[in-house]
């Protein structure tokens, strides 16, 4: 299986999905309905090196197009987006189109499974986020504020990017917010007496959009003293 293109970008978000079924000996295998799937993928948020899956998998069905006479098929147009209301944070660029033939229509007889898959690249535009912070040395009961803006690229509009703030090592976000129409956002956390990670993340709306990151220089005096 392949696609054409092999990558998309902000632009030029569609490729044609093509493919062959052969049977064992190389023969083309007709008429064998193929589902077809786009999967977006995340990195899963792990500080503490279990082992887990460290990719989140996020599936929608394309089609399940029949392959012809010489076993090939094919999806026109595909658009390599995300489609969902989910949160793009941690999104990995390079989504992966897979296929699957299944004989008896049951995926937990593996034994007559098929499967392959390839990726397309989504090539985003980069933004930025810039801030400022009520206070740079804080204490367990502090308020810490965090007010600022993202910015996009001309001709793309920041309104409802997710902005994050970490606090500590094992969390991802202790609180989030969406920036406004104009990019600036305000955010407020009370300081525990372990927090010792202060970091913004965002993640815009748009796949084509690459998030970004911030560390924050904040100094917890409470840690100080323990």
């Amino acid at each position: 299986m392949s696609t054409n293109p092999t990558s998309t970008d902000y632009d030029n978000r569609r490729v044609d999905v093509t493919g062959t079924v052969t049977r064992a000996d190389g023969t083309p295998a007709p008429n064998i309905p193929v589902t077809i799937q786009e999967v977006v993928r995340f990195t899963t948020w792990n500080p503490w090196g279990d082992p887990i899956d460290p990719t989140y998998y996020e599936p929608r069905d394309l089609g399940k197009p029949v392959s012809d006479a010489n076993g090939k098929f094919t999806i026109a147009d595909v658009d390599i987006d995300h489609v969902t209301g989910s949160s793009l944070l941690n999104v990995q660029h390079e989504v992966q189109i897979t296929a699957l033939y299944d004989e008896d229509g049951d995926l937990n007889t593996p034994q007559d499974g098929y499967y392959a898959d390839t990726t397309v690249a989504a090539d985003p535009k980069s933004s930025s986020v810039t801030y400022k912070v009520n206070k740079k040395k804080v204490k367990a009961g502090d308020i810490l504020t965090v007010q600022g803006k993202v910015t996009f690229p001309k001709g793309v509009e920041p309104q409802g990017t997710e902005v994050f703030l970490q606090t500590y090592w094992e969390q991802e976000y202790d609180v989030k917010t969406t920036a406004e129409d104009d990019g600036f956002f305000v955010m407020s956390v009370r300081v525990s007496g372990y927090d010792d990670t202060f970091e913004l993340r965002t993640a815009p709306t748009d796949l084509y959009v690459a998030g970004a990151h911030q560390p924050l220089p904040i100094t917890n005096t409470s840690l100080l003293r323990r």
